[in-house]
């Protein structure tokens, strides 16, 4: 762009680039269009049923409070979008345009114009359309919910552009692309505060009880434009007013912050890059010798200690493997908790936790992509074989046994059965050596590669069947395994018994041990004679 040229001309161009970005990548493959297009008409979809939903509550007692409260909604999902789903946007790194003669200004109108294209935009404004038509009476209201259609899509797009340029050096770096392995994790938690909150509100008043809490988060913008619209329609004119002009000086706030983050982006070195390039002293370089030693110093020596080792770091650089870990580790504890808050759990329900952490086990080869090579120049025995497997056995047990039984404790507290904690525990601890037996064989019979380029995909194409034999397979041979304790602790209850049900505690554990044991040995001989079956499968990735 010559100096010649007029800043208004930089938005046309910047709309221009995001369809050239959106044009291009979904050239790239037609899986990526397919899924496009599906995931744009399913949006679509959505937002439609949306906007009609909230057209048929016009006129209705609550009306306001659905509203608000959505808006309130919309507005955090667009504040956590770029934390969470760092990559989902090209545009959303400012530091590409770096050495391009663009003033902040200028540069902020230009991507904000060019943020309004998008299904994300386009759902936003179904949403905030459909809510001013549901709460909006008279002329009055009319004229101020046209401005509060636009104040909302645009203060919803210019929070999401302002985190974004605040945490432009975390997102870009490998703890930011780590963050959205939380992504599982919100998801997760967010599906199991919704259906507890339904259940609340399914109860008594109903939407009553979120009233108050509407009329504060009407006084929170984005949410305080729609509330304007609706003091309009009530006649409270000074209110309406107030709420309209905090939405207003929210986004002038915003893009102040968002120009401010602009303009140290483009004239600061970036401090990565500086530490990056001084090396660390002597005594730094001892000291990260001496803390990566010290957990070391409690493992055993040897091929086990080894292992364990490489694994539980697996676990903890690994972004696959974290966050299949995180994942496991949420919704374990999420499902028997969040059905003993709601008052229809048992204690019984704890044993999700082992089985769903058990699941870890299966395709342990699979997380060494081609680099498996190394490990099977190790591997010359069915000892040796035997070795490796025991030892990432007892990697997943570290964080597995003691997290299964915290959450079987904190479940029977919340549900008041303290005299179900034993067998408890033994059905739990004989579901984990199932698991662990079962997923041992079928790394060894069934393994599969993981794509490490690919944030979406956790199975190499051409082997999900693979990956589903393994793992519904081993879940169901793992709840045969269980079928003697569990017939012998319905036994003991049905006959009245209940004196000798602390048995199943230490049966379940001896026997769980008894199964990791005879899985191991099962799958070590199938190991040794598998290696380069396994490294091939593993490699496709």
């Amino acid at each position: 762009m010559t100096a010649s040229q007029p800043a208004s001309g930089i938005t046309s161009v910047f709309v221009r680039l995001k369809l050239s970005l959106l044009r291009n990548g979904l050239r790239q493959s037609s899986g990526r269009k397919a899924a496009y297009i599906a995931s744009g008409l399913i949006a679509l979809l959505f937002a439609a049923l949306q906007l009609i939903g909230l057209i048929a509550l016009r006129g209705s007692e609550h009306a306001t409070t659905v509203v608000v409260l959505l808006t309130a909604v919309l507005g955090l999902g667009w504040a956590v979008m770029p934390l969470f789903f760092p990559s989902g946007d090209e545009t959303l790194d400012p530091t590409r345009l770096v050495m391009l003669p663009l003033r902040p200004r200028p540069l902020i109108r230009a991507l904000l114009t060019a943020s309004l294209v998008g299904i994300g935009p386009l759902f936003t404004l179904c949403l905030a359309l459909g809510s001013v038509i549901s709460v909006a009476h008279g002329a009055a209201a009319t004229a101020v919910g046209v401005l509060a259609v636009g104040l909302t899509l645009l203060v919803c797009v210019a929070l999401a552009r302002a985190v974004a340029a605040a945490n432009v050096r975390l997102l870009t770096s490998r703890k930011g692309r780590d963050l959205a392995v939380l992504s599982g994790l919100l998801i997760a938690v967010g599906i199991q505060v919704v259906n507890f909150g339904a259940q609340r509100l399914s109860t008594g008043r109903g939407l009553a009880k979120l009233d108050p809490v509407a009329d504060v988060l009407s006084w929170v913008p984005p949410a305080s434009a729609i509330g304007a619209v609706d003091a309009v329609s009530e006649g409270a004119y000074v209110r309406g007013a107030a709420q309209l002009l905090l939405a207003a000086a929210a986004l002038a706030a915003l893009l102040w912050v968002w120009e401010r983050s602009l303009v140290k982006l483009m004239t600061s070195p970036d401090g990565s890059t500086l530490a990056a390039a001084s090396a660390p002293s002597r005594k730094e370089s001892s000291g990260k010798e001496s803390s990566a030693g010290l957990g070391a110093r409690f493992l055993p020596e040897g091929r086990t200690g080894t292992v364990i080792q490489r694994s539980l770091r697996y676990v903890w650089r690994d972004p696959k493997t974290k966050s299949a870990w995180v994942t496991s580790l949420a919704i374990g504890a999420i499902v028997p908790v969040f059905n003993a808050l709601q008052g229809t759990g048992t204690i019984y329900f704890a044993c999700f936790a082992a089985g769903l952490l058990g699941i870890l086990m299966y395709n342990q080869f699979g997380q060494d992509t081609s680099a498996f090579w190394m490990v099977a120049m190790t591997i010359s025995t069915t000892r040796d074989a035997y070795a490796e497997l025991r030892a990432r056995a007892l990697a997943l047990l570290v964080i597995t046994l003691p997290y299964s039984t915290l959450v079987t404790v904190v479940t029977a507290a919340l549900v008041g059965d303290w005299r179900a904690l034993p067998e408890a525990l033994g059905l739990s601890f004989a579901l984990l050596g199932a698991m662990l037996a079962t997923g041992a064989v079928a790394s060894a019979r069934f393994p599969y590669s993981i794509p490490q380029d690919s944030g979406l995909k956790n199975v190499a194409p051409g082997q999900a069947g693979l990956a589903w034999i393994s793992i519904l397979g081993g879940m169901i041979a793992a709840a045969l395994m269980c079928a003697p304790l569990i017939t012998l602790t319905v036994w003991l209850h049905g006959a009245g018994e209940q004196g000798w049900l602390w048995l199943v505690l230490p049966l379940g554990a001896a026997y769980g041990v008894l199964l990791t044991w005879a899985g191991l040995r099962w799958a070590a001989p199938q190991t040794a004679a598998r290696l380069p079956e396994i490294l091939t499968a593993v490699s496709k990735g």
